[in-house]
């Protein structure tokens, strides 16, 4: 009928080893938790670029600002391409937040002749690591965002907002 030998059972050890998998993924996981990408440290080492914050009115610097805008669609290509920078510079142009009325007329048909450009480069801005980093760190929504300006390895980026206080 039965015999009284030992009755099969499947080794333990790959069973062993997928519990002491799990159990590393879960502490490897707890560790990033616990840093987050809301950690200023870690913001900073993404970014590992000195980013600086000005404010200036449009009006000032017109045409750079329209020339800016006119390259949206070049500089679109160099976003998706950019892994670092040696300086990171958001200009926030007071004058052109919608709570001053928005911005110039000139710069206003510039952003209406390019809209759909911007449109792209806010995605791609929004793609790239460094640059989304940089942005999000300093409270700018993406649609604030009117054009950027890459001179040598530093940029320049155009945020129609007041700086958060």
């Amino acid at each position: 009928m039965y015999e009284s030998g030992p009755i099969y059972s499947p080794e333990p050890r790959g069973l062993t080893m997928a519990v002491a998998l799990v159990l590393v993924a879960m502490s490897a996981a707890s560790g990033l938790h616990a840093q987050g990408l809301q950690d200023p440290e870690t913001i900073d080492k993404i970014i590992g670029s000195e980013v600086q914050e000005e404010q200036v009115e449009a009006a000032a610097d017109m045409d750079r600002v329209i020339k800016a805008i006119e390259t949206t669609a070049d500089n679109i290509s160099t976003v998706r391409k950019t892994t670092a920078l040696d300086k990171i510079d958001i200009v926030f142009l007071t004058d052109t937040a919608a709570t001053e009325g928005g911005p110039p007329a000139a710069i206003s048909a510039k952003l209406e002749e390019h809209k759909e450009e911007i449109a792209q480069l806010r995605q791609e801005l929004e793609g790239n690591a460094l640059l989304y980093h940089a942005i999000d760190s300093r409270q700018i929504l993406f649609r604030d965002i009117l054009a950027i300006e890459f001179v040598g390895s530093d940029v320049v980026i155009y945020a129609a907002t007041k700086p958060a206080n």
